[in-house]
Formats: C-alpha cells, sequence, structure tokens
C-alpha cells in the first residue's frame, strides 16, 4: 500500500515540476505546495470558483498551469486533487536574498511536504522539502523534461537532513553535477544524474 502511495506522489511531483519547467521557460512564476500529511497554514486571496481536480490527469494540465500564475500557491494533496489556489502561506520563513515566493515556498514544504517553485526571473524551477531548498533545475536546458523521472526518484530518496549526511559535497563535482552549499543543481546529462542516483543509492 506504501509503495503505491510513493509512486502516486511521484508521479503528482513530476508532472507539477514539468507544468512548473514550462511557466519559467515562459519568464512566469508560480508555486505549487505537495501536501503529505498536514496541511500548511494559510489564508485564500481569491474566491475559489474552480471545484477540485486531479493535476494528475492530461486534460487539467493547462488549468493547473494557469492558476499557478495567480498569487499564491496551488495546494494538492497527496492523492493529487486540487485542495486551493491563490492561497498565501502563512508563517512564512525569511528566505536570504529572494522574495515572498521564496519565503512562502519554504514554510509550505515543512513536515515532510514538498513545494515546487517556479522562478520568473532565473527561468529555475526550485524544489523545496522538510523545509529545505535542495534542488534545482534549469528549465532552459535542452530535453530536461526525459529527466524527471530520475529526479523524482532522487527527490523520494531524500529525508530531513539527508542531504547533510552523505557528503554530496564531494561526491557531486565528480559526476559534473554543480551545486550551491546543500542544493543539487540538475544541469547535466541523463547519465551524471543516473549515476549520481546510484552512488547515493550505495552510501545509504
Amino acid at each position: 500500500m506504501k509503495a503505491k502511495a510513493n509512486v502516486n506522489i511521484k508521479r503528482i511531483e513530476e508532472r507539477l515540476i514539468q507544468t512548473a519547467i514550462k511557466l519559467a521557460r515562459k519568464g512566469e512564476g508560480g508555486l505549487f505546495v505537495i501536501v503529505s500529511d498536514k496541511k500548511p497554514p494559510f489564508k485564500l486571496l481569491i474566491k475559489q470558483n474552480i471545484k477540485p481536480f486531479k493535476v494528475t490527469e492530461t486534460r487539467n494540465e493547462k488549468l493547473a498551469e494557469s492558476l499557478a500564475t495567480i498569487d499564491g500557491a496551488v495546494i494538492v494533496n497527496k492523492e493529487g486533487m486540487l485542495i486551493a489556489y491563490g492561497a498565501m502561506i502563512k508563517d512564512s520563513m525569511p528566505f536570504r536574498g529572494h522574495g515572498t515566493r521564496h519565503a512562502a515556498a519554504l514554510a509550505a514544504s515543512r513536515g515532510n511536504n514538498v513545494s515546487i517553485l517556479s522562478s520568473e526571473e532565473e527561468r529555475k524551477v526550485k524544489i523545496f522539502k522538510n523545509g529545505r531548498y535542495i534542488m534545482q533545475l534549469d528549465a532552459l536546458e535542452k530535453n530536461i523534461e526525459k529527466n524527471l523521472s530520475q529526479v523524482g526518484i532522487f527527490l523520494e530518496s531524500i529525508g530531513a537532513g539527508f542531504l547533510g549526511t552523505i557528503g554530496v559535497v564531494t561526491l557531486l563535482p565528480a559526476l559534473g553535477v554543480t551545486i550551491i552549499p546543500g542544493v543539487i543543481i540538475f544541469g547535466s546529462s541523463y547519465y551524471a544524474i543516473k549515476s549520481l542516483i546510484e552512488e547515493l543509492s550505495k552510501k545509504k
């Protein structure tokens, strides 16, 4: 049962990362939050006129993309159903050098939630989990979508404190993957990412 749930969450993550990549390529910002167990505290900025729908269904992709461009976050549960949109995350944590969307993403990712942010200025997709900024993808990287299943596998392997305990700082440069302290940046080939996942699996 747990394995099935993990597959479902991985599919939701991949779908929303893909949507965030499309937004970033167009220079549009957005924030998706996938709730694992506990919803982050939020207040609605706009009236909810759209009924809940499943974000993993292809027919709903454009709708999810449109809702993400509205101020506030799009919040989704672990079954992939829309909970809210235009949601202002409360208790945001300051994110040094960045604005309110980054701060909201960081706060919303507490408690094993996943935040997926599209940065309109940087054209990057940033991923937060367990109250930490853990991963970045370059939306302008050619064929980056082909690597999303590998990104999803890696994302699911990350637990609280995982990056700080396995010595990835020394591992990553050897694989040709650049790193901000504690943040993995996927901008290399599929083979580098595949090697990274294999190496991390050996260290667990």
